[in-house]
């Protein structure tokens, strides 16, 4: 190859973007309204516009965005939210930073995403088992893991009979679809990231909350600026300092300008790796009724280091998402879970890669990937 090939390549982003994104933050540094100026609204009615959701709160990152929504649901000590252990650690982190408790349910061997199945079983299971004594189950967060959403119509159903309210991490998810549904629109609430390396990114941290549900919004916009009421100097509540800044707002605003013309890159790109890489690895399944935003391209190899380290050779890069799942981190070592706990997760885990997909992909680029994985894998 004649250049380097990118992960993810921001770099040729800014060129189709142009005078476009620095007009939008001149327009800030002219109006000087860094926190709270108006692109943080219009961003906010535009996300709006675009998911379906009825309310959008943005806010300083993702993580927080995860953190606000289960500050909103009012969950606490003594309360449960079940979520995958296949997973960045934010998810499970901002139930532990609340005083609540993480109770783990093993993936789809196929999806990747929270088993529906296995979700109503830990639920059946939830006060058989002494590691949950003294705890309420509140909530679920699914994971719609490299994009693709989690099944929420079972999930929905399940959380439904069992009166549990129902987070969607879309960190990676914006732009994806479920029937006729954008994330952001598929639980009682969402969160997603801003974070750089996502499908919408911005040149920082940032993030949002949707929901349908007034007074949860209203909660919301109060617990980002210091569980703000009618003033600043009145707080109603306990909040955070989660308020997204006017400059990566307004860069967001041009972003999503081209956001839509990127994820039909993103899906033709990964529709060329499929057809090229189909039989030689365990390709993630995307259901008929779902369209994924390709945050990542990952498949499953059990070769994985002989294939890193080819790829390595050619200069190609490539990542592991995730190498340990969460209920064998260190970090939930009090929760007293085990090696073998969640079958799915650890093997998905020991066998997962995720290889470059940005809409600035070339074919040369494409064509030299897959060829290399193609000779890696059948020599």
């Amino acid at each position: 190859m004649k250049k380097p090939i990118e992960f993810i390549d921001l770099k040729a982003q800014a060129v189709v973007l142009g005078d476009d994104i620095k007009l939008s933050m001149d327009k800030v540094l002219s109006h000087g309204k860094f926190i709270m100026g108006p692109e943080v609204y219009e961003l906010e009615k535009k996300l709006s516009d675009f998911t379906g959701a009825k309310y959008v709160t943005s806010c300083a990152s993702g993580t927080d965005a995860l953190l606000m929504a289960l500050m909103a649901m009012d969950i606490g000590p003594g309360h449960a939210v079940f979520t995958s252990p296949f997973t960045f650690i934010a998810t499970a982190e901002v139930i532990c930073l609340l005083g609540a408790v993480p109770v783990f349910v093993d993936i789809d061997e196929n999806t990747f995403n929270l088993d529906p199945e296995k979700f109503e079983k830990a639920i059946e299971d939830f006060h058989k088992n002494p590691r949950h004594r003294g705890l309420a189950p509140k909530c679920v967060i699914p994971v719609d893991i490299f994009g693709l959403p989690a099944d929420y119509k079972a999930i929905n159903e399940i959380a439904d009979h069992h009166q549990l309210k129902v987070i969607e991490d879309g960190a990676q998810s914006l732009g994806s679809r479920s029937g006729e549904k954008m994330a952001g629109n598929l639980a009682d609430m969402a969160a997603t990231s801003f974070f750089p390396a996502k499908p919408l990114g911005c040149y920082g941290d940032g993030g949002a909350i949707f929901t349908n549900d007034e007074s949860l919004n209203e909660k919301l916009v109060s617990i980002r600026v210091h569980g703000m009421g009618r003033h600043k100097y009145e707080n109603i509540r306990i909040g955070i300092n989660g308020r997204l800044d006017t400059l990566q707002a307004a860069i967001l605003i041009s972003k999503l300008k081209i956001f839509e013309s990127e994820l039909k890159k993103r899906e033709m790109i990964a529709r060329k790796y499929r057809e090229k890489l189909d039989g030689l690895v365990q390709l993630q399944k995307i259901p008929d009724n779902c369209l994924s935003s390709w945050a990542q391209f990952s498949f499953l190899c059990r070769d994985r280091n002989s294939l890193i380290s080819q790829l390595d050779s050619q200069k190609i890069p490539s990542a592991v998402y995730y190498p340990k799942p969460l209920h064998l981190q260190p970090a939930f070592s009090t929760l007293n879970y085990k090696k073998g706990d969640f079958p799915v997760a650890e093997t998905v885990s020991e066998t997962i890669l995720s290889i470059p997909i940005h809409p600035y992909l070339s074919d040369e680029e494409i064509d030299y990937i897959t060829e290399t994985i193609q000779n890696s894998l059948r020599n």
